[in-house]
């Protein structure tokens, strides 16, 4: 009799202490519930998007690496691509040619000049106005010579590069024996000649240079003790202008040999989007956009597309029965049933002017276009959402 009186007494402990935890955990089932079914009711979806920027070609050129790869974090500066500025050789030579004419040309009429001025010198000039003509004219031959040792080594390392390619590819053919290898051997002796030849005058440059600033030196020096000859400065100021204006065209053609550098303007992820018409991802500029080395581009055609790993804004559209109450800074309910699920409170920060047409996700049957009203809504602290994330709202 003891016994079962024991029994029963620890069975009954027993109850009342497991019937407090079922109560707890039937409370927290509704609680999930109730959640869960609060979080399933809303009136319109939207999509979580960030930052996107398209990184575009600023001028017309040839890919020469993108040493980024699809979906690679990069950060704000790093080199996303290298673009050679002009993908036509032919053109580029045409152009130094046409520079290195106009230098001839000048030459003849700096030359012409002289003569003119010997002969005025001879009738009208002294002694002192013959140097000052002197000093004056070997300063702007000197001139003349260092742009004209400039013009001809950009036009040979055209032709080097030019070379450097066609030995890679007759190195391809001496490998599979289309070709034997005297041609290789006959285009490696072109390539070192000319890469001596540019050697020579890059040493010939620097010499033209260091003459140049000495025939400067003397002619301030010899002005600085006279007073200059006003007709000398006027006839030869033509000419000194013609010059000047060659050397920035020599100096623009050479800035043009120099590849362009394209970084990432913030930090992001490089994305390759492949979405259809109408999907989050066409909002983002830059569709289908991963370009590789070798290609050809146009000023303002888009490279590749970094877009921030973080969302910074939803975006929804207003329908029919909607249009007339959307407004902003009008207070919305976001629910986001995606683990961890979490509703929040946020505002409308911007509407836009319309209606458009809405992305293929948010269309209640796929095979029915819809159009609504475009509203942007902020994504408040704490609420982490994915790039493309469905998003409930209640409040419009």
């Amino acid at each position: 009799m003891r016994g079962r009186d024991i029994t029963s007494y620890g069975f009954g402990r027993l109850r009342l202490f497991i019937l407090p935890v079922l109560v707890w955990l039937a409370v927290a089932a509704c609680v999930v519930f109730l959640f869960r079914q609060r979080s399933a009711r809303f009136e319109v979806v939207g999509l979580a998007q960030g930052r996107v920027h398209e990184v575009a070609a600023t001028c017309p050129g040839r890919l020469r690496d993108v040493p980024v790869r699809q979906f690679q974090p990069v950060k704000a500066g790093d080199v996303v691509a290298v673009l050679d500025r002009v993908p036509d050789d032919e053109n580029l030579r045409a152009q130094l040619n046409t520079a290195s004419a106009r230098i001839q040309q000048l030459k003849a009429q700096l030359a012409a000049a002289e003569n003119q001025l010997s002969v005025e010198a001879a009738n009208r000039e002294t002694d002192w106005t013959a140097s000052q003509r002197r000093f004056i004219v070997d300063a702007e031959n000197a001139r003349l010579r260092v742009l004209e040792i400039k013009t001809q080594i950009a036009t040979d390392m055209i032709t080097l590069a030019d070379l450097g390619v066609e030995i890679e590819i007759v190195e391809s053919l001496v490998d599979k024996n289309a070709v034997s290898p005297y041609e290789l051997e006959k285009v490696q002796v072109q390539y070192n000649a000319l890469s001596k030849k540019v050697q020579e005058n890059q040493n010939l440059l620097k010499e033209a240079a260091n003459n140049l600033i000495e025939a400067d030196k003397r002619r301030d020096e010899y002005l600085a003790r006279n007073l200059q000859h006003p007709a000398l400065d006027t006839a030869l100021e033509v000419i000194r202008q013609a010059i000047k204006v060659q050397e920035n065209v020599v100096a623009e053609l050479q800035a043009k040999q120099e590849p362009l550098i394209l970084k990432a303007p913030f930090d992001g992820v490089v994305v390759h989007l492949h979405s259809r018409p109408n999907e989050i991802l066409s909002y983002r500029a830059g569709e289908n956009v991963l370009r590789r080395p070798g290609e050809v581009v146009v000023a303002g055609q888009a490279i590749l597309v970094i877009a921030e790993a973080k969302t910074s804004e939803i975006i929804a559209y207003a329908g029919d029965r909607m249009l007339g109450q959307v407004k902003e800074e009008m207070a919305v309910e976001l629910v986001k049933s995606s683990e961890p699920a979490r509703i929040a409170r946020s505002r409308i920060v911007s509407v836009g002017p319309g209606l458009e047409l809405m992305p293929e996700r948010l269309w209640r049957n796929p095979t029915v276009p819809q159009w609504g009203r475009p509203v942007l809504i902020g994504i408040p602290a704490g609420m982490e959402l994915l790039p493309g994330e469905l998003v409930g709202i209640r409040g419009l």
